[in-house]
């Protein structure tokens, strides 16, 4: 499972870095008003119903069901639930998109009720928005195949293919000139980029003889997966309801304020797709498979390891965004038409973003408790109680702090899910953490002191070595500071793990002995 880990973690990491420049290029072409709000407000649609329908409900239900076919009935049955999963998933997404294409000014009104009075910006976001709507119906069908490719073990394919979107995407911003203006460019590589997606993946499917075709629906088969689902699509729903209001409420900020939140927010994305995505993405079938099995301790020992190895990787982050936030986005972002006072707005949103990062990482490893299980009910009740905090904090928030307000709400909410969900899953035994787990925890506490240190007395000599770059120069230090921090974070890490008992080599070699790790 190890293996399976850093196999999507580095393809995931692989597809930001593609992300990255992806949107360094669209920050320097559209810069932080007009069009790329537009933008963004277009891409909020199809990436929340993605979220809602596609890989966050969709795989809680369907991968426990499947496996369970798989392990208890074996492949001709799991590949006929699998193809009438498919009907009615085809089905469903070709509805919504009639829907959104007929009725995309009331869904743009819906979301950002704030370009009311600005009819040019709205006219251009519903315009965008019928343009990546269909990258919805795609990436649906994507989840499908990619939730059947985990269960067979394959993970590398799916985690790769992100990055055909933002090279996509790529390609139409250096041919924009040929489109009214970059943002139909950009719409137009983000709805391509979904069918190349999903043909990868479909490819892939047939190469091992899975999802060769649809199948006629038959209740008794999907029943469970349907008694899932509902309550899946609920908790799945909720961090989107929060996303959307914040499209809501931003939307009424000056131009501006809607890319700021979106620049931060795709910053925040990385560790959060690279660690705590992938974490859940290789866990949820490990566990799903191993209860099925009756291996609970196998399931339970898998889920502390990730766990552990998740807090380990994504603490970097979070020291970096909630220090030096402002830096990172100056350095990575202001260029062309992005300014100085952009770098400053969107820093300060991923310092906020930045608080929840720690918990966010951990709750797709900590779902998994319950979704293993076929429980989707509990994670969705709380989901929707960390959802009333998190609105009732955007309300109160808003008027002081602006889209800063916004993203601590997130944050808090993260933590209010988090928390319940651990408390719960410990008082059922749904998880038992090692010792290992502790020491790890221990040591990256250790790691994140001196890499504190290393950004508050670094960042001034940094500054000034790459005042010698003159464009460049935050960027330089930047890496600079980055690098540095790196270093020491790691060594200091594997010191204190070491000093607690934990040899990294050993780590690896048991690893590819335990089965349940692998």
């Amino acid at each position: 499972m190890i293996r399976n880990l850093l196999s999507v973690g580095g393809f995931t990491l692989l597809s930001r870095l593609t992300g990255f420049l992806s949107l360094a290029m669209q920050s320097a072409i559209m810069g932080a008003g007009v069009v790329s709000d537009a933008f963004f407000i277009a891409q909020r649609l199809p990436n929340s119903f993605r979220s809602i329908f596609g890989e966050g409900a969709f795989n809680a239900a369907y991968i426990p069901c499947y496996a369970k076919a798989l392990e208890q009935d074996g492949p001709e049955p799991a590949e006929e639930f699998a193809g009438e999963v498919y009907t009615l998933l085809l089905v469903s997404q070709i509805v919504l998109l009639a829907l959104v294409w007929l009725f995309a000014p009331q869904f743009v009104g819906l979301l950002a009720p704030g370009l009311g009075d600005r009819p040019e910006k709205f006219a251009l976001a519903v315009s965008l928005t019928r343009i990546t709507f269909p990258y919805l119906v795609f990436m649906t069908l994507f989840a499908l195949h990619m939730g059947t490719l985990n269960a067979h073990g394959r993970f590398a394919l799916p985690a790769f293919a992100p990055n055909l979107m933002n090279l996509t995407v790529m390609a139409a911003l250096a041919v924009a000139f040929l489109f009214p203006n970059a943002g139909y460019a950009a719409s137009w590589g983000v709805t391509i980029s979904g069918a190349l997606e999903l043909g990868l993946l479909m490819w892939g499917a047939r190469r091992i003889g899975v999802l060769r075709g649809l199948r006629k629906p038959h209740w008794p088969r999907v029943r469970e997966f349907f008694i899932n689902l509902g309550p899946a699509v609920i908790g799945s729903a909720s961090p989107q309801i929060a996303v959307f209001a914040d499209t809501i409420l931003s939307s009424m900020l000056a131009d501006g304020g809607v890319s700021a939140i979106s620049y931060a927010e795709r910053l925040y994305q990385l560790p959060i797709g690279v660690i705590g995505i992938a974490a859940g993405t290789v866990l949820l079938p490990e566990m799903s498979r191993r209860i099925a099995a009756g291996d609970v301790d196998g399931a339970h020992q898998a889920q502390s390891r990730t766990m552990a190895l998740t807090i380990a990787l994504a603490a970097p982050f979070f020291i970096a965004f909630v220090t030096i936030p402002e830096l990172i986005v100056a350095g990575l972002f202001m260029r062309g038409r992005f300014t100085a006072a952009d770098a400053i707005a969107a820093g300060d949103v991923l310092a906020a973003y930045g608080g929840g990062l720690m918990a966010l990482v951990l709750i797709a490893s900590a779902k998994a408790s319950f979704q293993s299980r076929g429980d989707t009910a509990t994670p969705m009740k709380i989901a929707l109680a960390a959802l009333a905090v998190n609105v009732a904090l955007k309300i109160v928030l808003f008027q002081p702090l602006g889209a800063v307000g916004l993203a601590t709400a997130t944050s808090v909410q993260v933590w209010v899910n988090l928390g319940a969900l651990l408390a719960i899953a410990i008082e059922r035994g749904f998880v038992d953490f090692d010792r290992a787990f502790a020491k790890t925890l221990a040591a990256t506490v250790v790691g994140c002191a001196l890499l504190a240190m290393v950004a508050a007395f670094g960042r001034a000599p940094a500054l000034a070595f790459g005042a010698h770059f003159g464009s460049q120069a935050n960027l330089t230090a930047l890496v600079v500071l980055g690098a540095a921090g790196g270093i020491i974070y790691g060594a200091a890490l594997a010191g204190a793990l070491h000093l607690m008992g934990i040899k990294i080599g050993a780590l690896r070699a048991r690893a590819k002995r335990s089965p349940a790790l692998v």
